[in-house]
């Protein structure tokens, strides 16, 4: 009687690991790329780097690359737009903008608006020629005009640090202190999605959907009935992470590995 009983659950327990959910995607390519700094890639193909604090833009043997060693160290790359890359250098209050070859177009230094001061700790590319900035004198989020050169707020001031965002064209995402996540739409309105679990790196894909990694394991988590499955890879090391166009890059210290990934 004892050992059928030991016998029964062994089973159940067995049963319970069988069914415990997993996400395996499937390697489609490797490449090799030595850099500092992973950016991301974009749809056309090419991937975005750092290396001795140059911003490099590669695919095979067809590189760019801009300099400018005179506002100290990249902080920030927006890449959702490859015809307007912002580039942020916080340390300088600064940000660029880049043509699709890397050239150029614009540069503001906040720090010279003299009737509105703006110290900015966040930076991404909003609708109609606007910035997404986070002014922090006021602690406040607010939209940045290029042609006007105006910054105008759309929030009461933030009561927790932010401790990761990331911008669309209609939305400006932050994780708090307290890994709440939550987004602000160009008109003001802020929505709390939902709460994920400790992080060191993250990209939110919808209103319901994340990917996070923790150490060396990546997750997707679903906001919405707060549910985490973990991704399983076969890197020992993971630098960084990106999801796009239904493929997930992972940049380890010195190769690029792109999967095909189907998420729920």
């Amino acid at each position: 009687m004892k050992k059928f009983i030991l016998f029964l659950c062994f089973f159940i327990i067995s049963i319970g690991f069988a069914q415990e959910k997993v996400i395996k995607p499937q390697l489609v390519t490797t490449s090799t790329l030595v850099a500092d700094e992973f950016f991301g890639s974009d749809s056309f193909g090419y991937v975005y780097y750092n290396k001795a604090n140059v911003f490099y833009k590669q695919k095979n043997k067809e590189l760019f690359q801009y300099k400018n060693l005179a506002l100290g160290k990249i902080k920030g790359v927006d890449l959702q737009n490859p015809l307007k890359i912002v580039l942020f250098y916080e340390g300088f209050n600064s940000v660029v903008t880049l043509d699709n070859q890397l050239n150029e177009t614009l540069l503001f230094n906040f720090s010279k608006n003299q009737n509105n001061p703006i110290v900015t700790s966040a930076v991404g590319l909003a609708s109609q020629n606007r910035l997404w900035l986070f002014n922090s004198l006021p602690m406040q989020l607010g939209l940045y005009d290029f042609n006007k050169q105006q910054w105008q707020s759309l929030s009461q001031p933030f009561q927790s640090p932010i401790q990761y965002y990331q911008t669309d064209y209609n939305n400006f995402y932050w994780a708090d202190s307290n890994n709440n996540i939550y987004s602000c739409d160009i008109f003001g309105k802020i929505t709390a999605l939902g709460t994920i679990p400790k992080f060191d790196a993250v990209q939110i894909l919808s209103y319901e959907k994340v990917v996070f990694q923790i150490e060396n394991k990546v997750f997707f988590h679903d906001l919405k009935d707060n549910s985490t499955i973990e991704i399983q890879l076969d890197k020992k090391m993971i630098e960084k992470f990106q999801v796009k166009d239904q493929f997930l890059l992972i940049f380890t210290e010195s190769e690029i590995s792109k999967y095909q990934i189907l998420l729920p």
